[in-house]
């Protein structure tokens, strides 16, 4: 193994499976953008900003640490739904303790679990659909790839991005949230998208 070691998912999940603990970091820091962001979404829906996205995927990571050994897939598809339903555990134990109610909802939990797998959907349908990096892209999940792309926009592009396609705002809703002119809003979004396919590579797809 060459001193930087492996990138590629695929190989760093066998050699985490194996007992490598640093190739298990290394996995896991590729999907920090990708879960904070679906983190962000849950958060935004039901903790009305109580608790920091970040704390929430290092609580993620800490139970990935601690729980490889249960994780019976093979594949990066596999292993991020094995993230996300750790992810949607965390986040139902903090509605719980903010809610201050006892035992353990298995029916939010599975809620959670479902609205995490829809968004991450919806977050792949922004990803290109035609490219000259299809091939990077045929290995990768494309979520993670919008993930990192989003995480890597202007402020105000991040954020019109997220609430008119991730948390579906109507553009007047975004207008009000983001405190600018309908139009400001819409002129925004149009070179967010720009911005976020060249950012990708290819065209985008999705909803407008």
């Amino acid at each position: 193994m060459s001193g930087v070691g492996p990138t590629d998912p695929g190989q760093l999940l066998r050699l985490a499976k194996r007992g490598d603990g640093d190739a298990l970091g290394r996995l896991l820091e590729i999907y920090r953008n990708y879960l904070k962001l679906m983190a962000r979404l849950q958060i935004g829906r039901r903790l009305q900003g109580k608790v920091d996205a970040s704390d929430v995927v290092q609580e993620t990571f800490l139970h990935a640490h601690r729980g490889l050994a249960g994780f019976q897939g093979s594949t990066e598809p596999e292993f991020l739904g094995w993230l996300r339903q750790i992810l949607a555990s965390k986040l139902t134990d903090l509605m719980r303790r903010f809610c201050q109610t006892r035992g353990r909802d298995v029916r939010l939990e599975r809620q959670l679990t479902e609205e995490l797998d829809r968004s991450s959907r919806i977050a792949r349908g922004l990803a290109l659909s035609e490219s000259t990096s299809s091939q990077k892209a045929a290995r990768r999940e494309q979520a993670v790839l919008v993930a990192d792309a989003l995480a890597e926009l202007p402020a105000d592009y991040h954020e019109v991005v997220i609430l008119r396609h991730l948390e579906e705002q109507s553009f007047p809703e975004v207008a009000r949230q983001m405190g600018r002119s309908l139009d400001s809003v819409k002129n925004l979004w149009v070179r967010a998208l720009a911005h976020l396919h060249r950012s990708l590579g290819g065209t985008l797809d999705g909803p407008v």
